[in-house]
């Protein structure tokens, strides 16, 4: 039997690890070589990994809910096809081609066995009294909960994270640090009523930070509780994580782009004769971002500790609302060096994707400033939040029919003119007001310049 692992390929910077959603594949089924094989997903974007072999799948290292490290095996294939289907994934023997492949994983397994066979001994020395919940506990949990005196009852109501709810460690010790100051617990020992018994109290370990107890939530008859799925979660947590990384300010500029959309209207018609898609301002509004960020390249940076990271590439992110609500920022790389056609086509590709959750990992990494479109929503202006570890972000307007005030030669007059507001919020920590606000007038400049001969 010749196995051969499948190993987590590469998914862009920053990327470590991923979680093991589903398998397409059960053991002991052939699998063709590229053939999705299993489902997991990342911070970023869920992505299939295909099989590396054609042959049987004889072993699933992780299950529904694991966490796997970039580069670690995930699955063995048996590429000769000889190989019988394994009965159990979680019980099948180490063999000596897996040790030799992957040692670190062997070794770290073998110490949490380890750990679990020292709580498991530490909690019959010192067990935790058990109620009538279903919910399971592993001896190390059982045991952390023993020595910080918490209560099955209070252990009942930590939500867990774990698969199907579990609480992990990370739980208990996350619920230690927000738990009050003095938790009292009062055991009532019972006693004739001419007898005084002294009643006992047990004084827990605990951090002294209410302020971080979750707040008690009333419902009213017909309220739904909806679950956020993972992207949503990801999301929320990012953005808490920006508003309490950065200090926000936002600056906002009305724009004149009647020449602008007279031009589009003049050209789109032919540009989707020709090209079979369409233009959209959005390529516009990056190329003049893009032309700005040159200008102002302070804009272009990010921030580690105490250094500012002035970056080489103009990678600029745009933000594309999905068909579930969700939201993602597809990354244009090298905007600068392209011209409006390639733009055009990069935007179009990417939104199209977007939307139905066919992009890769490395086109949503390595962005270094982001756009997003709140005039699609028929919004006028809005006040986005940075994109970490970014600094700068602008929300572009609905364009609307106004009456502005022109100046002539033969004095000032009022027309109709198509306008729109630029919002421009920046980390107050490295970009102060007036280059935030000097950035988001250049961009306004270009767009108000724009030249209706324009070819594309």
């Amino acid at each position: 039997m010749a196995e051969k692992p499948v190993l987590v390929p590469k998914m862009g910077e920053s990327i470590s690890e991923a979680t093991v959603i589903r398998w397409l594949k059960n053991v002991g089924e052939h699998v063709a070589k590229d053939e999705p094989l299993v489902e997991i997903a990342t911070d970023k974007v869920d992505n299939e990994i295909p099989s590396t072999e054609e042959g049987i799948l004889t072993k699933q290292l992780f299950q529904d809910g694991e966490v796997v490290k970039v580069g670690e095996p995930i699955a063995f294939i048996d590429a000769q096809g000889s190989a019988s289907a394994s009965t159990s994934t979680t019980s099948a023997p180490v063999n000596e081609s897996v040790s030799q492949i992957v040692p670190e994983v062997i070794s770290e397994a073998v110490s949490a066995i380890e750990n679990q066979v020292q709580a498991a001994v530490e909690q019959t020395i010192n067990p935790i009294t058990k109620g009538s919940g279903s919910r399971f506990y592993s001896p190390l949990v059982m045991n952390i909960a023993s020595q910080e005196g918490i209560s099955f009852n209070e252990l009942e109501k930590i939500p867990g994270t774990g698969l199907e709810g579990r609480v992990t460690k990370s739980d208990v010790l996350s619920y230690l640090k927000n738990r009050s100051s003095v938790a009292v617990q009062t055991t009532t020992i019972e006693a004739s009523s001419n007898v005084a018994v002294p009643t006992e109290t047990v004084v827990t370990k605990a951090t002294p930070n209410n302020a971080n107890l979750p707040v008690a939530k009333s419902l009213d008859n017909g309220d739904e509780i909806i679950q956020m799925d993972r992207v949503r979660k990801l999301i929320a947590d990012h953005m808490v994580m920006s508003m309490h990384t950065s200090p926000h300010v936002t600056s906002f500029v009305e724009a004149d782009v009647t020449n602008l959309v007279q031009w589009r209207d003049r050209v789109k018609d032919s540009f989707k004769k020709r090209e079979g898609q369409n233009i959209t301002f959005t390529p516009i509004f990056l190329w003049a971002i893009s032309k700005a960020i040159k200008d102002f390249p302070m804009i272009n940076v990010s921030v580690d500790g105490d250094k500012i990271i002035k970056k080489k590439s103009i990678n600029i992110g745009m933000a594309v609302a999905q068909k579930n609500g969700n939201l993602i920022v597809p990354v244009i790389k090298n905007a600068d060096s392209m011209n409006l056609l390639g733009l055009t086509r990069a935007v179009n590709d990417l939104a199209i994707r977007a939307r139905d959750n066919k992009l890769n990992p490395d086109e949503i990494q390595g962005g270094t400033y982001t756009v997003t479109n709140v005039g699609s929503f028929g919004n006028v202006f809005g006040t986005p939040v940075i994109n970490q570890p970014q600094v700068a972000i602008m929300a572009v307007g609905a364009i609307k029919k106004k009456p502005a005030v022109l100046e002539t030669e033969h004095g000032d007059v009022i027309a109709i003119r198509h306008m729109m507001y630029l919002s421009h919020s920046y980390d107050h920590r490295v970009v102060d007001g007036a280059l935030g606000g000097m950035f988001v007038r250049k961009v306004a400049d270009y767009l108000e310049q724009w030249d209706g001969n324009t070819e594309i």
